[in-house]
């Protein structure tokens, strides 16, 4: 089935492409209304057709989003070729987070230490965390996607690409357009935009929405344990709540923009916007376990909960099973702890089901603003300045295990707040042969992450709260010059200096090293496992805070600085004011930092630092219209080098982060729409990468890890990277009687398939997949009124979104995607 649908696809492409040539020997008659619709986007500072912007951009406007029902970011993976975006990361448990990935290259982490691969903007402004990435679009006017390194413009942490949310404009006149939808799982949305000037030079708008649905994966009692579930909530948390069904979602948000035209200069633009979450994790399913591997955890807690209490302490285990727990009593070696195994973690039980009935929650607020101020200096001369603020506050609890033992409990809290400051100059000369833009650029963050972490029924339990402080500063030209009417040339250049400060303070509050070693307690002389006597078992096991034992981490404010040049340059030739052709070359980087999670101590915390990634690509590309504006064209041609490659590895319990090494990244993609009149169109694309490691950072593979689950070597495939990628949209829409029609629908997608870790664990591998959207719409007259009934992954295709092996902690786990479900919606439009 896959490989014949692939086919249908590279023969409508072909089909499309070969058209061309005859297209223009005999073009047929056309209209304005049967031709490629005109997209305008901000990729470069200015206001510009796409078709004209000599990069790989895919445009989205506010129509074909709702035509394609896009509810979040996350939804737009499916519609764009080498993109990978998905709603959550490993072990976060909150599909608030966007696990975001461009043509090979991104980032699959929540922590605040850690900074996205690609740049997510809102109306201008960048937001540096992943957690709250995962926009809600209920009033997006465009959504612009530019593949590649983009450190001219964008600059930090757009190493893969960025990502532009432009939301709605006030309009002139009051007007409304709102929708319910109501669907599987008791879905209950409502969004709504209304427009209100004030008079004419003031106008304002605002925004809601309302996004509510049942999980549908249920939490069911295991067998002969009913109602047993153990004490996780007595350990140090984010939050202590618990859900009957897991993947349910209950997000608000409200936004408002208000435009001052207060001159024919000057023109202000003020937004303000708030989400608020609160609904429960994502769905979590446990695949493996570690049951009986020497020197994990899982086999340790084994050992504690089978064995005599006499004979334990006689192995030397009497400190680390006996003693009572941090934070709970002494809970082994009493009979009542089963031991954790593949059965009671519930390895083989269907995906919509679960005995894990610890934490479940993700809860969040994001908030913020920005201020736009627009001035025509004069006739070819614009100064804009655009001012941002924003904040987050995020919990989220995950019951990693599948069991009702708290073996691997994961929650964590995040909070952040931003503020930014961009200056813009653009301008043309030379009788419009020249265009140009050049700025100033400033950013701060502070935040925090603060990991709770239970193993093994508090055997090791990790107290993880770091702090960090980043600003940016940068300055960048990008210059596009026209030599003759068909020759252009592109020159871009940014300098960039980050500042970071961090302060790492992860503890092991049942201090599992000092009883595990023998030399307990911390204070008690080494003597105790033959170290000199005149040193404590806190400085032979090099705990390195005096007075805090069992902290990881030194007390040191730690400074790292980088110094970044990333050049642009690029050649265009325009055969016609239909089809250009140009070749680009361009540098991005994502900054270093550090990794917090540790599983034991360090003296000194520049061991916990990783350097800056670095992405050099170069591109080829056609960008065309034919068959007398009717069928687009786009292709592109791209190779990258990419250096200091940060990637998660698993050390003994803790997903640390390394500059994993380097990779070369070769691919292609195409994509077209193709009107074919009396109703038809059809749209589809295509997407190639061959990602892998060339070279690899010594010591990136854990023996354990090795052992249990895999290795990587030269060769092996960088993570969420997709060899091939196809898509097709056809769509027909049918008129009816007094001016009504009938729109139908399908959207396909075909994903090659992929790893879902660095290490390429193929427990965690995400298999070749097909899925079908469906959607029939009826439009009332005047488009007032507008029924849509429809179906998403109509097929039922289930495939791991992403995962994660703590082989160390207790086995592996992963998280699908949603089942098929169905959906009814009603949309009401109002101009006045």
């Amino acid at each position: 089935m896959p490989k014949t649908l692939s086919m249908v696809s590279l023969v409508a492409l072909a089909a499309a492409i070969g058209s061309s040539a005859a297209a223009q020997q005999t073009p047929p008659p056309s209209s304005a209304a049967q031709t490629i619709e005109e997209v305008v986007v901000t990729a470069q500072k200015r206001s510009e057709n796409v078709q004209n912007v000599p990069i790989a951009i895919t445009a989205f406007t506010a129509q074909a989003l709702k035509e394609k029902g896009v509810q979040n970011v996350h939804d737009l993976s499916a519609l764009t070729p080498n993109v990978n975006l998905d709603a959550s990361s490993p072990f976060s448990g909150s599909s608030v987070v966007l696990s975001a990935s461009i043509r090979g290259i991104g980032q699959d982490d929540f922590a605040m230490n850690l900074d996205p691969g690609v740049g997510v903007y809102l109306d201008g402004v960048y937001l540096a965390r992943t957690v709250g990435a995962n926009l809600d679009l209920p009033d997006v006017e465009r959504i612009e996607i530019a593949k590649g390194p983009q450190g001219t413009l964008f600059g930090r942490n757009t190493i893969g690409g960025a990502i532009s949310v432009v939301t709605h404009a006030p309009s002139d006149h009051y007007a409304f357009n709102g929708s319910a939808t109501f669907g599987s799982y008791n879905r209950r949305d409502f969004q709504g935009i209304v427009d209100i000037p004030v008079n004419d030079s003031l106008r304002t708008s605002f925004t809601f929405s309302s996004e509510q649905r049942d999980g549908w994966q249920h939490v069911i009692p295991y067998p002969g344990l009913s109602g047993y579930r153990s004490d996780g909530n007595l350990f140090k948390s984010a939050g202590s709540q618990t859900s009957a069904t897991n993947g349910g979602q209950n997000q608000q948000s409200i936004r408002g923009k208000a435009l001052w035209l207060a001159s024919d200069r000057l023109t202000v633009t003020l937004t303000a916007d708030w989400t608020h979450v609160d609904q429960s994790a994502t769905p979590n399913t446990a695949l493996s376990t570690t049951e009986g591997v020497p020197g994990t955890l899982a086999n340790l807690y084994d050992t504690c909960v089978s064995l005599p209490s006499t004979f334990l302490a006689g192995i030397g285990l009497g400190h680390v099973c006996n003693e009572p727990v941090a934070n709970s009593g002494s809970i082994f070696s009493d009979g009542t702890h089963p031991a954790y195994n593949s059965t009671i973690a519930g390895v083989g039980l269907p995906i919509d089901k679960t005995y894990a009935n610890g934490n479940s929650f993700s809860k969040m607020d994001a908030y913020g603003g920005s201020l736009t101020i627009d001035y025509r200096l004069g006739e070819n001369l614009n100064l804009k300045s655009i001012t941002g603020y924003r904040g987050l506050n995020w919990k989220a609890g995950l019951d990693d295990d599948g069991s009702p033992l708290s073996i691997i409990e994961l929650s964590f809290k995040e909070g952040q707040r931003q503020i930014s400051q961009e200056e813009q100059l653009t301008g043309e000369a030379f009788d419009g042969r020249l265009k140009y833009v050049g700025g100033l650029y400033y950013f701060n963050e502070h935040g925090y992450i603060h990991d709770f972490v239970v193993f093994d029924e508090g055997l090791l339990q990790i107290n993880g709260p770091n702090t960090l402080d980043s600003s940016s500063y940068a300055a960048y030209t990008h210059m596009d010059y026209r030599l003759t009417d068909k020759i252009g040339l592109t020159l871009g250049a940014r300098y960039s200096l980050e500042e970071k400060e961090f302060i790492g303070g992860q503890t092991d509050e049942n201090g599992l090293a000092y009883k595990a070693s023998g030399c307990y307690p911390p204070g008690a002389s080494a003597a105790l496992i033959g170290a000199p006597a005149n040193l404590t078992c806190q400085e032979a096991l090099g705990f390195p805070v005096t007075g805090q034992p069992l902290r990881y981490f030194p007390n040191t404010d730690n400074h790292q600085d980088f110094r970044i040049f990333t050049p642009a340059a690029g050649i265009q030739y325009h055969f016609d004011g239909d089809r250009m052709a140009y070749f680009s070359y361009s540098k991005g980087f994502k900054s270093g930092g550090w990794t917090t999670r540790l599983s034991s101590p360090i003296p000194d915390a520049s061991l916990a630092a990783f350097g800056p990634e670095n992405a050099e690509t170069y591109e080829i590309g056609l960008k065309s219209k034919w068959l007398d504006r009717r069928l687009l064209l786009n292709l592109a041609a791209f190779y990258t080098d990419y250096t200091g490659i940060q990637l998660n590895f698993q050390q003994g319990i803790s997903p640390t982060l390394k500059n994993a090494g380097e990779a070369q990244i070769p691919g292609f993609e195409a994509e077209t729409r193709w009107i074919l009149g009396h109703g038809f169109s059809i749209g589809g694309s295509v997407g190639y990468m061959d990602a892998k490691y060339t070279k690899l950072a010594a010591g990136i593979n854990g023996t354990l890890n090795c052992a249990i689950e895999a290795c990587i070597d030269t060769g092996s495939k960088l993570p969420k990277t997709p060899k091939w990628k196809f898509s097709l949209n056809p769509e027909y829409s049918y008129p009816l009687a007094n001016d009504a029609s009938l729109r139908l629908g399908l959207d396909w997608n075909h994903t090659s398939s992929i790893f879902n870790n660095s290490v390429n664990s193929p427990i965690l591998r995400r298999p070749t997949v097909d899925v079908i959207n469906l959607q029939a719409s009826y439009v009332a007259p005047g488009g007032r009124y507008e029924f849509t009934v429809g179906g998403t992954n109509i097929t039922d295709q289930r495939y791991l979104v992403t995962g994660n092996c703590n082989t160390t902690g207790g086995g592996c786990s992963g998280t699908y995607n949603d089942p098929g479900e169905w959906y009814l919606r009603v949309r009401y439009r109002f101009d006045s």
